[in-house]
């Protein structure tokens, strides 16, 4: 197989930007404000990796829906295969892969689920429909057909008719809270530019490596 990239468009091999910095947050928020100018869509979809009860891996998109350096943050049913499987093995990585800008972003780490408070804030942030259909579906069972989906939702639609649609029991959400954070930055020939932070624990400082591709 031959890399048909050109010569005359490769660059240096280090480029002694995100190579420099010493702490990865502020490193994922600029990568992240970049993405957020060059991707088509959904610049804050991360794709989330679990495992079943016999070790099996499951992967899936969901989009971060907040982060700081106490971790990164999305909600979802808790009765959803997602939501069973991370309250069996609280660990979790994470997949930011910014195509326009030819960067991805890996995070490993434990996960615990956000306060009440917090469920509830962001629920209330979402459009009306979008909360409706929280309550209307019974996320990762078997549907009987779209038109079963639509009824509920209708169902839902007239119970809540007029007034706030309050947050559904069990939907929620989880913080993943990284001990390893990998930035991967393309280069041309496969001669990428890669460092990864790790800690052993929340709170501990980070060190930094720098990884062949």
């Amino acid at each position: 197989m031959t890399d048909t990239t050109s010569m005359k468009h490769q660059t240096p091999l280090t480029s002694g930007d995100f190579t420099a910095a010493d702490e990865p947050f502020a490193l994922f928020e600029a990568w992240l404000n970049e993405a957020i100018k060059s991707e088509p869509n959904d610049p804050n979809a991360m794709a989330l990796a679990t495992v079943d009860p016999d070790g099996l891996p499951d992967v899936r998109m969901v989009l971060m829906k907040g982060f700081d350096t106490g971790g990164f943050v999305f909600y979802s049913h808790a009765a959803s295969q997602k939501g069973r499987e991370l309250a069996a093995n609280p660990k979790a990585a994470l997949l930011f892969h910014w195509k326009s800008l030819r960067r991805q972003v890996r995070i490993r780490g434990n996960v615990t689920p956000v306060t009440d408070a917090e469920a509830d804030a962001y629920f209330a942030t979402r459009p009306k429909q979008a909360q409706i259909g929280a309550w209307a579906s019974k996320q990762s069972q078997e549907l009987e057909s779209r038109f079963a989906f639509e009824q509920a939702i209708a169902k839902v639609a007239a119970k809540y008719v007029i007034g706030e649609v309050p947050r559904p029991p069990g939907w929620s959400g989880w913080r993943i809270t990284p001990v390893r954070i990998e930035f991967w930055h393309d280069r041309p020939f496969r001669l990428h530019d890669r460092i990864e932070f790790r800690r052993d624990a929340a709170g501990q400082p980070w060190s930094k490596t720098r990884m062949y591709p």
